[in-house]
């Protein structure tokens, strides 16, 4: 039935302030109503429909894609919108465009790498769209291993130009996004070379397409690489490859903001220091952390309303059957994830602090935070979107057959999300990053460096070998100090276990590869810690709203103790617990479930999405799941005719035993 809340009754058991939640999740009053504003004007116009997307063949679905590219930068001209609010129209638009790469990598880079001049030259073009810039990195044969790339910039003395040349098949441009039909311009990485000698990767602004015809331009080979995981999905988005001929471009296209090449082929270093690259690279990571909270929260959203809608079992004399979400067995895998994405928003948020902390830093020439604050958003960035797309599928089994519906939208946003454990670093190569920054931490524990930041714990590192949890009875594991201590102890013994056993080796590196599986969980163990304890730290705030606080205490204790549950073997084996006290935090996450239970709805209305943006039958507002998906099935182009295509050509004579007139 159209205009009845089918949820309602559900929505009537909420223990706490929803609007005020909702601010919670947002961030700010002012970051709530922005958000929200933008969503519905996007949500009702019809311009920015895509409940048919999964049924369009490329070509259609990547000119949709231009359309909604267009008619969105259109809307934010007309309305006049700031930077802020176009950012956020262009993401509630929900479907990945060149667009993208245009506005979160090429800009920023310029804005980050080129000196004062080359941003005078290139910003005002890109910022109105008048060039279309990508990112052009990662290559067929390298991608973690930027250092390994083989595209060749050699300056040329006597033109005053760069050659840009790929000199092999692996060294062909591969995956940057915008490239393969829309990006002008990219921002090209390639091996610059002066006067016979190597000097390392460095940043190119290379013209790629002519501005009159969008044809490539004489030297250039250039194209989509192909259909991608999923059902539309990330297929919206022109993933290319690249290769280059001799290509010429004058010397002041190397971005040139921390080293040059002068006009007699010198290359000399600026006295920008190049840790400023950093910068650009801890504010993109806190960016994807932040992206993981939205994907995590929009797949628990759908399966938490879809387990309230759906009964099975337990009917009693006729009467209804019980609510999914009831069996302990759907809490206890749906529960960790609402509050994986609640922890996954707070900490996002740090992040944001840090990058703005860090800026602050290195514009006044202080290092000091660097290495940390780089070894952390590496961290995060792993551990937060490992845990998003394993989220994301979990979600869709939480929901059953139906979840495997494209109408469902968890097939679609998981083919969407799940790249993201592979750009900007892979999840496993950024663990082994955190782990080298652990160890390094520890090493210089004697030499007076006191540990800062994250590893702050790791001074204390004697305090934590001895010290054993003093948890007694269930309700302990509620004391954020016991589990801070807790997830301490952990992660300083594993991160010592590994220190010690490196030790023993005489070639570090060799050390480093045979051990590289358990410094791999050391840095896991590490990277849990920062979220715990920013959870715990932003309960340590102001937070207005009745109940509001204690249902995100209760979130807080369900994420430490459901990672305490899943990882039980290191907090034993380290020592750091008992088994009794292990047993009684597997207790207390049974009792916190059923104190979420009445709020489950209520918490992931507190995201404020729209029915748009979530695009899913399961997760309707209004809870009117059946006839919805009943009415979606006869839109499915197959169902357009009774007899299919094919069929009395194929099927029709193998029915009739006719098989040998058949025209197959």
């Amino acid at each position: 039935m159209e205009g009845v809340d089918h949820l309602a009754f559900e929505r009537e058991k909420a223990q706490f302030d929803l609007d005020e939640m909702k601010i919670v999740w947002a961030g700010s009053r002012e970051d709530f109503e922005l958000s929200d504003r933008i969503s519905r004007l996007v949500a009702s116009d019809p311009v920015f429909r895509k409940d048919d997307r999964t049924m369009l063949g490329r070509k259609e679905l990547f000119k949709n894609t231009l359309r909604k590219a267009a008619y969105a930068w259109k809307r934010i001209i007309e309305l006049r919108l700031n930077e802020q609010e176009a950012s956020k129209l262009r993401s509630f638009v929900d479907q990945p465009a060149f667009t993208d790469l245009h506005w979160g990598m090429f800009v920023p880079v310029i804005q980050g790498q080129g000196t004062d001049e080359q941003q005078q030259k290139w910003l005002p073009l890109a910022y109105k769209m008048q060039i279309i810039g990508c990112y052009a990195q990662t290559e067929l044969g390298h991608g973690s291993n930027v250092q390994g790339l083989e595209t060749t910039a050699t300056f040329d003395p006597k033109t005053d130009e760069f050659v840009i040349h790929s000199p092999t098949l692996t060294s062909s441009k591969w995956w940057p996004g915008g490239l393969g039909k829309m990006s002008t311009h990219g921002v090209v990485y390639a091996r610059l070379i002066t006067d016979g000698q190597d000097h390392g990767v460095h940043g190119f602004i290379v013209q790629l397409r002519s501005l009159d015809d969008h044809f490539p331009l004489p030297g250039i080979t250039i194209g989509d690489i192909g259909m991608k995981f999923g059902n539309a999905a990330y297929n919206t988005m022109d993933n290319g490859l690249l290769r280059f001929d001799h290509v010429r471009i004058p010397r002041n296209q190397m971005l040139m903001r921390v080293s040059q090449v002068t006009r007699e082929g010198k290359y000399v270093h600026s006295n920008v220091p190049r840790q400023l690259v950093y910068g650009t690279m801890v504010n993109v990571r806190q960016k994807i952390v932040s992206d993981a909270s939205v994907a995590l929260s929009r797949a628990v959203c759908i399966a938490t309303r879809y387990s309230a809608v759906r009964r099975q079992f337990g009917s009693h004399n006729g009467g209804l059957e019980t609510q999914v979400i009831d069996y302990k067995t759907q809490q206890a895998r749906l529960f960790p994830l609402l509050a994986s994405a609640y922890a996954f928003r707070f900490v996002g948020e740090w992040l944001k602090w840090l990058y703005m902390d860090v800026t602050k830093r290195l514009q006044a020439n202080d290092f000091s935070t660097l290495p940390e604050a780089h070894a952390c958003t590496a961290g995060l960035k792993s551990l937060t979107t490992t845990a998003t797309a394993d989220g994301i599928e979990e979600c869709r089994k939480l929901c059953g057959g139906h979840g495997y519906l494209c109408s469902s939208g968890l097939p679609e946003l998981f083919a969407v999300y799940v790249p993201a454990c592979t750009y900007e670093g892979d999840n496993i190569v950024l663990l082994l990053q955190v782990a080298r920054h652990l160890m390094k931490t520890i090493s210089q524990l004697g030499s007076g460096n006191k540990p800062v930041g994250t590893t702050a714990y790791m001074a204390r590192l004697e305090q934590l070998m001895q010290c054993h949890s003093d948890v007694k009875k269930a309700e302990d594991w509620l004391k954020p100090n016991v589990v801070l201590e807790a997830f301490e102890a952990r992660a300083a013994r594993m991160s010592l276990a590994c220190a010690r056993h490196l030790s023993k080796f005489t070639d570090p590196e060799e050390g480093f590869q045979e051990l590289s599986a358990d410094l791999v969980e050391a840095a896991v163990a590490h990277c849990q810690l920062i979220v715990v304890s920013k959870f715990i730290e932003k309960l340590q705030q102001d937070i207005p709203g009745n109940g509001v606080r204690q249902q995100l205490e209760a979130l807080c204790s369900i994420y430490a103790l459901f990672l305490l549950h899943k990882h039980l073997g290191d907090f034993l084996s380290t020592g750091c617990i008992n088994p009794k006290q292990g047993s009684l935090a597997s207790e207390q996450l049974r009792y916190l479930y059923s104190q979420v239970r009445p709020n489950a709805i209520a918490l992931v209305d507190a995201f404020n999405y729209t029915d748009h943006y979530l695009g899913s039958i399961l997760g309707r507002y209004d809870g009117n799941v059946y006839p919805k998906l009943y009415e979606e099935a006869w839109k499915d182009p197959l169902n357009d005719s009774v007899v299919p295509d094919g069929f009395e050509e194929y099927i029709q004579p193998m029915l009739k035993q006719q098989l040998r007139n058949a025209r197959l």
